[in-house]
């Protein structure tokens, strides 16, 4: 069970990073379509426990254990294609690695009234003495810290579900007859298999048959689907106008739960760390040859991280993650036609 364990933790690390935990993903592809965004996020959660399944069961199959041998499986015939597709993953991935640095400093300056470089800088150094641990260190922070996060966001989503009058919940939501939510909660989920696949494959060591594949698939679906629902019914309480907020799930827990503000603050770092030392850890693996190139790499992104931060998070976000969408769902169209 600790294996499944571990590999569960990684993978909620993963994925509650700086635009799940903030509130904005959440804006963006769920919670602008009204209730019918909650069934957008039962969709997303399912095709992203599909991606898992999947993903696990041809490394198990074909001993595969980086994304380029991933993508030679996908792709069998156009080897002039392969080469491309892999850069442009290895490319979103150092992007959202930014975007997640920049998550950091975005936190610092609306929260903390501090300076987003200062909070982009101490990401930067905290996710490169990581990245000298390599995998290990990974897992072991994503054991240490995910629980812990989920705790938290359990107890504020308690909290908040206590506060909401129920009967008066559809004057909360924003109405919405568009049916695109449907392609919306595909997007969520296709861009996120891109970020979710390269750090899979390097949890090789961790698996060891199909009955744990299947009982970490069911376990993290479900702690997803979970979690969402409790950012998404924070954004509920939102009172200003919430296309203008960073962090709007940020927003609500300072202006209406003070005691929790500072539990909120570490669930949101927490989270941005954890998906940042998973993400660029795998874009290591995918482009280093050697320890000295590793190293090497891992400071040029560290630096590079905190100039692209300064573009702004929420622009990263609504700009560059619904294009890196369409990608993902070619990928995903991919997966179903792979035989296992």
């Amino acid at each position: 069970m600790s294996y499944i364990l571990k590999v569960v933790f990684v993978i909620i690390g993963t994925m509650i990073g700086a635009g799940f935990a903030s509130g904005q993903e959440m804006y963006l592809f769920f919670y602008s379509y009204g209730v019918k965004g909650l069934f957008g996020i039962l969709i997303s959660s399912s095709i992203l426990g599909f991606v898992t399944y999947k993903t696990f069961k041809i490394m198990e199959k074909h001993k595969i254990s980086n994304y380029k041998e991933f993508i030679d499986i996908l792709i069998k015939k156009h080897n002039k294609i392969k080469p491309v597709i892999n850069t442009i993953i290895n490319l979103f991935i150092l992007i959202t690695f930014f975007i997640m640095i920049a998550g950091f400093g975005a936190y610092f300056e609306q929260e903390l009234g501090i300076s987003s470089i200062i909070g982009s800088s101490i990401l930067a150094v905290l996710t490169f003495i990581i990245f000298l641990t390599s995998v290990k260190g990974v897992v072991k922070a994503n054991e240490i810290l995910v629980p812990i996060l989920i705790g938290f966001l359990i107890i504020i989503g308690c909290i908040n579900l206590k506060e909401i009058h129920w009967l008066n919940l559809g004057n909360y939501l924003i109405k919405t007859n568009s049916s695109s939510f449907v392609l919306s909660a595909i997007l969520y989920s296709s861009y996120n298999s891109i970020l979710l696949i390269p750090v899979l494959l390097t949890l090789k060591n961790y698996i060891k048959n199909n009955k744990q594949i299947l009982t970490i698939v069911a376990i993290s679906t479900i702690i997803i689907i979970f979690l969402s629902f409790i950012i998404f019914f924070l954004l509920v309480r939102v009172d200003v106008d919430i296309t203008k907020l960073e962090m709007p799930a940020v927003y609500v827990v300072s202006h209406l739960f003070n005691i929790l503000q500072y539990a909120y603050g570490f669930v949101i770092l927490g989270s941005i760390f954890t998906t940042t030392i998973s993400l660029g850890t795998s874009f290591l693996q995918n482009t280093t040859k050697n320890k000295k190139s590793y190293t090497q790499i891992a400071i040029i992104m560290c630096i590079t991280s905190v100039i692209v931060s300064q573009f702004g998070f929420s622009k990263l976000v609504s700009l560059l993650y619904p294009i890196f969408g369409y990608i993902g769902l070619l990928q995903i169209l991919k997966l179903i036609t792979v035989k296992n």
